[in-house]
């Protein structure tokens, strides 16, 4: 049960990483490149890192929102088992 725990809790650390760095990651090449050919600099860097935050906002919103769903699924489950076992 416990190896079952950490293996839970790193596979959401690791979602939630994921929607942290990659948008952002993804936003600053961007932004770069697209300041370089229409010579724009800093202002379409700074938007495509503003619509990168907002993104990853997003995304760690759903998949807390789905986390929770599935934790208290589980936790229902758990408790219906020992209250079937009593």
């Amino acid at each position: 049960m416990k190896n079952n725990s950490w293996s839970v809790a790193l596979r959401v650390m690791v979602n939630i990483s994921g929607w942290i760095a990659f948008p952002v990651i993804i936003g600053l090449y961007l932004g770069k490149w697209l300041d370089k050919i229409f010579g724009t600099d800093p202002w379409l860097f700074l938007i495509t890192i503003g619509l990168s935050f907002f993104i990853s906002i997003y995304g760690l919103t759903i998949n807390a929102l789905k986390e929770f769903k599935q934790i208290e699924t589980e936790s229902q489950n758990i408790k219906k088992e020992k209250d079937l076992k009593d």
